[in-house]
């Protein structure tokens, strides 16, 4: 049995397929997925690194599994509601799962074996699509519109250095003094619409997500 830092022994937990996904999960939220190891999560669950072999095969079914887990706590499209309605719940759950899981963002494109949480996703998002009378192309498109959106968003609200209004406000003090007076006219007026009070960046992607979501219903009835 494993021991903590003081030689005493951690309660050990029935381990589960489920439990080592649920720790891996844990742990890359708390330190990131790169230092993510088979003796690290075996650590993290008080067992001995072989235990886990007994329940996946490898770093790369945890890493799978993780991305699953994600999958499963993303909002499905509901069906009692307007398709337009169900894709806005979906992608603002969506957000806010890759939010809350920093790492998932660069792990889910890169994985080629989907779990039973992320095809019962993709096929929910499909199927709104298709109920509501979209082609299967167009339904694709959409789908992959969407996420495109969903993603690129996240990765700036990750990456961005600009975190508070104060800031935001710094910043833009700083980059108005290299702008020569009258020379960038429309950049100027966005600074100062980007600095007036209550504006907050976070914002512009439920703003987004509804000018994405008329053009495809523009597109829908054309």
């Amino acid at each position: 049995m494993a021991t903590d830092n003081n030689g005493e022994a951690k309660r050990r937990a029935p381990l589960s397929r489920q439990s080592v996904f649920e720790a891996a999960v844990h742990l890359a939220d708390r330190d990131g997925v790169a230092g993510l190891s088979m003796r690290r999560l075996a650590q993290e669950l008080g067992v001995e690194a072989m235990s886990l072999y007994h329940h996946v095969a490898n770093k790369e079914a945890i890493l799978d599994g993780m991305v699953d887990l994600v999958f499963g706590e993303i909002e499905l499209p509901a069906t009692d509601v307007d398709w337009r309605v169900a894709m806005r719940r979906r992608a603002l759950s969506a957000r806010r799962e890759l939010l809350r899981h920093p790492w998932s963002v660069g792990l889910m494109e890169t994985r080629k074996n989907p779990g039973p949480a992320t095809l019962r996703h993709h096929d929910a998002v499909l199927g709104c699509l298709r109920r509501a009378g979209f082609s299967i192309a167009l339904a694709g498109h959409v789908f992959s519109l969407i996420d495109s959106y969903v993603v690129g968003f996240v990765l700036q609200e990750q990456n961005i250095p600009i975190r508070t209004a104060d800031e935001l406000a710094g910043t833009a003090e700083k980059v108005a003094t290299h702008m020569p007076e009258g020379d960038f006219p429309y950049l100027a007026e966005m600074m100062i619409h980007a600095t007036q009070p209550g504006y907050a960046f976070a914002d512009e992607f439920e703003n987004g997500l509804d000018l994405i979501l008329e053009g495809i219903a523009r597109r829908r009835q054309g």
